[in-house]
């Protein structure tokens, strides 16, 4: 059977049974079929030969040569195409070798001529395949005419047409693709990057426009429905309108013969690419345009209105011009992509789109996401520093990721800005946690869920941990009236209070999902439930990642709430014990808030502390009350001296629940000390047998100094109160006698004097001794003095205070304090071990330090501890290995 079937279509084995006027017939068909094939081949579209070429094939065909016709003639048709066709379409574009090095792009005019030498050599090369395609047809033509003869060899023409025509097909792109220069490609993207540039401009303005007449804020909802074209989904008439215009296109039919040309030559993949090239590279162009570098509107939204209105539109008229546009709803042979599943966006028109069109639309909005996501991850630092204003840009950057899925290029990306730009030592701890801060929230927004906030927070937290003012700031920054966002104007509520609003807004839109949930709400819940990503921490699970908790993560970089309670204890008692009134309303609000966060139990000792405030308001109310009546004592020489109970307020603090209160000496002048006498002497009477013991370094003290020229007010210490009083006396003074008679040290004397020197009261000169110096009241005016009437106040004094004591000791002091205790045991612990890590002696003292007072403190603490005794020198630290100092 198969040397049958073999027979029929070729069988060179019937030569040896034929005679000799046969052979003579077949040599003379063959001769005459070959020159024939010659003369079709070179007659430059001349078919006379047509009928001689016919019958010589039918000779041959009838002694079974069929195969040797098909083989001659496709044989043939390649050296020509190849002679006349390919050879001189490559030729065309010789002088474009390094077309990268042209730069087309900065040269319109070679960019023109480029475009016109690949049209007319694509037309060249079509009309000289065109008529080889014609030749072929003469073949087939011949065949199936000698078939239909001969009746037990019909067959259906199609089977040979199309096995010819194939060959043939695959024959040209084999031709071409041999001899392919490497420039061609770029060629070819040149090309299409100009065609659609110049297309784009032409769509592009008339889509600004649109844009433009849409943004008139005197139209109302009705005719700004009227306008031709709309924002996202544009209406029925104005696409069909754009879509008849693009179709009716010269530019776009000069692209669709380029397209359909370069498909019959075999490049079809290679012409989709540098389309689809050009394409994207003008998308690229079009998102970094409408990005910018504004984060304070989206843009995301006009990038996929821009995707409508142009690329798709263009690519829309190509399909038609190329016959591709096969309704998307339309039966379909093969199977759909994936991605064409289910079109994005209603398309305009009378039309359904097209697969193809669907699966470009679907392409171009990812590259779109894509790209417009790389931009905000670039730019993510200054878009978080810019946080609340550059909202916008964060939601654009959430649908981004939404769609891509890439969060991991935003961990990693941000994570580098962080440690270039931020979490260095120049940058200051205050604005490191407002950047913390920021980004928590700017976060928030697009990882609800907190899991890639938990990786980009790691590098900040374990950076501020190694700092010494961590904790003070952070506290500053929870009860200060920024928000925390130092760059916020206008802003006065504190970080917790925006805190405890955002917490309220979440309970109340929330819904729990554990208690007071029917049943109808848990199968809600439970459809809508996901996974976590594959990024997320399986210490934690989900439960705890519903709600990012701020506060939560900012103490965390402390360690403790203790800590933060502690240092708020301190900052509370300095901001108290220098208030001149008793408002207390603000620092009442925080305590009530820090309440809710960190219990009553840890603030009970500052909610004593302002109620010390309210108890001093209503005791200094009463004993002013008792002016008129003389003391039980009969002491009324302050009054004799110019000074009445009215101008003293006292503010009574318990001492066992302040933090240490710093104590130094200080004599105060005769009057001012009788008047603090007097006062005590009357709240004995009122609160008997309770006394007043005075802190006279503390408080602040009103002053009014009147000279020959000019009076001046300020708002001073009692220790500069003290030192300028001792002038009333005399008008010049040595430093030793006037540190004796104000009570304190000289170096002590020599800081704070520099203020009232700066202000223009006193004047300085050097005495007998390099050590002394003499201070003189200065009467009139000095050049260089400067006013104080307005600006003397308790902020400024404590600005130009050079040593910047504190009224309460430092959490530092008073850790130093309590962990002095251990001292002992941690140089026991080193002479008996010769070294230990820091982690070893922290155990160990967990350990052995049992008793009252036990041990603890936290590593942190350790460490600072140690700290100072290697910088006081009691102890080395090598490797870290810490050993007696030797």
């Amino acid at each position: 059977m198969a040397a049958d079937a073999t027979s029929s279509v070729c069988n060179l084995g019937i030569l040896d049974t034929l005679n000799g006027d046969a052979v003579e017939e077949i040599l003379e068909s063959w001769n005459g079929f070959c020159f024939a094939v010659e003369a079709l081949l070179k007659g430059n579209g001349d078919l006379s030969f047509g009928s001689e070429f016919v019958s010589h094939a039918h000779a041959l065909c009838k002694y079974g040569l069929e195969s040797l016709v098909h083989e001659h003639f496709l044989g043939s048709l390649e050296e020509t195409f190849e002679k006349n066709g390919a050879s001189k379409f490559w030729k065309n574009f010789d002088e474009y070798s390094d077309i990268v090095a042209l730069d087309l792009s900065t040269n319109p005019i070679q960019q023109d001529m480029v475009q016109q030498i690949l049209c007319k050599a694509l037309e060249e090369i079509t009309v000289e395949k065109q008529y080889q395609e014609k030749c072929l047809s003469l073949l087939v033509h011949a065949l199936q005419s000698y078939k239909n003869s001969v009746p037990d060899k019909r067959q259906d023409s199609d089977d040979d047409g199309l096995c010819l025509s194939s060959k043939y097909q695959l024959m040209v792109s084999s031709v071409l693709m041999a001899s392919l220069p490497q420039h061609f490609p770029e060629i070819l993207h040149q090309y299409f990057k100009g065609r659609l540039e110049e297309l784009s401009t032409i769509i592009g303005g008339d889509f600004e426009d649109d844009n433009e007449s849409q943004g008139k804020d005197d139209m109302d909802l009705d005719e700004k429905s009227k306008l031709p074209f709309r924002t996202g989904n544009m209406n029925v008439d104005g696409s069909y309108y754009q879509k008849r215009h693009l179709e009716d296109s010269k530019l776009v039919k000069n692209i669709g013969s380029v397209v359909r040309n370069l498909r019959s030559l075999g490049f079809t993949s290679m012409t989709e690419d540098a389309y689809a090239s050009a394409i994207f590279l003008l998308l690229k162009d079009k998102v970094h345009d409408l990005a910018g570098d504004d984060y304070r509107s989206s843009v995301l939204e006009s990038i996929k209105a821009w995707i409508q209105a142009v690329p798709l539109q263009f690519l829309r008229a190509l399909l038609a011009y190329l016959g591709d546009s096969i309704s998307y709803d339309g039966t379909s042979s093969g199977q759909k992509s994936p991605l064409a599943s289910q079109p994005s966006v209603c398309y305009a028109g009378t039309e359904n789109p097209s697969e193809a069109l669907v699966r470009w639309q679907l392409r171009l909005e990812y590259f779109a996401y894509e790209t417009l996501q790389d931009l905000r991850i670039a730019k993510l630092f200054e878009i978080i520093v810019d946080y609340p204003d550059s909202s916008p840009a964060i939601e654009d950057l959430k649908q981004c990721l939404e769609y891509t899925g890439q969060h991991s290029k935003l961990v990693d990306s941000f994570i580098s800005a962080l440690k270039g730009r931020l979490l260095t030592a120049g940058a200051s701890t205050n604005d490191i946690l407002h950047q913390y801060v920021s980004t928590i929230k700017a976060l928030r927004t697009i990882d609800p869920a907190g899991v890639f906030l938990e990786a980009v927070g790691e590098p900040i937290r374990e950076y501020l941990k190694g700092r010494k003012d961590t904790i003070k700031c952070i506290v500053t920054m929870l009860t200060d009236g920024t928000g925390g966002n130092a760059n916020g104007p206008g802003n006065t509520d504190s970080l917790l209070e925006e805190l405890n609003r955002d917490e309220e807004s979440q309970d109340h839109t929330g819904v729990d999902d554990d208690i007071n949930t029917d049943d109808k709400q848990a199968w809600i819940n439970a459809e809508s439930w996901e996974p976590d990503p594959v990024e997320a921490d399986p210490l934690k699970g989900s439960r705890n990642r519903r709600k990012v908790d701020i506060l939560g993560m900012i103490v965390s970089i402390i360690g403790s709430k203790d800590q933060l309670v502690n240092e708020y204890r301190v900052m509370l008692a300095e901001k108290l014990l220098n208030k001149s009134d008793y408002d207390i309303d603000a620092e009442i609000r925080t305590l009530e808030l820090l309440k809710i966060h960190f219990g009553e139990s840890s603030m009970q000792r500052c909610e004593i502390m302002l109620n010390d405030l309210i108890d001093s308001k209503r005791t200094n109310a009463n004993i002013k009350a008792t002016i008129n009546k003389p003391s039980q004592a009969g002491v009324e020489a302050s009054e004799e001296a110019g000074m009445s109970l009215d101008i003293l307020n006292a503010t009574i603090i318990s001492s066992n629940f302040w933090p240490p209160i710093q104590d130094e000496s200080l004599i105060l002048t005769e009057p001012v000390d009788q008047l603090l006498s007097d006062y005590a002497k009357r709240f004995n009477e009122i609160k008997t047998p309770r006394k007043l013991l005075w802190k006279k370094n503390l408080g602040t003290v009103k002053l009014e100094l009147q000279f020959e020229d000019r009076s001046l007010q300020f708002t001073v210490t009692p220790v500069h109160a003290s030192i300028i009083m001792q002038f009333q006396e005399q008008i010049s003074w040595n430093s030793k006698n006037l540190a004796a008679a104000v009570g304190v040290p000289v170096d002590v004397l020599n800081r704070r004097i520099n203020f009232w020197i700066s202000k223009g009261v006193l004047s300085e000169s050097p005495g007998a001794d390099s050590d002394d110096h003499i201070f003189t009241l200065l009467e009139g005016t000095v050049e260089n003095s400067k006013s104080a009437a307005n600006n003397g106040g308790c902020d400024e004094l404590l600005a130009g205070d050079e040593d910047g004591e504190r009224s309460v000791a430092s959490v530092e002091d008073q850790l130093h304090k309590e962990m002095t205790v251990y001292e002992k045991f941690i140089t026991g612990m080193l002479t008996n071990f010769g070294s230990m890590a820091l982690d070893r002696i922290h155990n160990t003292l967990k350990m052995f330090c049992v008793a009252d007072p036990s041990y603890d403190k936290s590593l942190q603490q350790l460490q600072s501890f140690l700290s100072g005794l290697v910088a006081e020198e009691k102890l080395e630290l090598r490797d870290g290995m810490y050993f007696l100092k030797k």
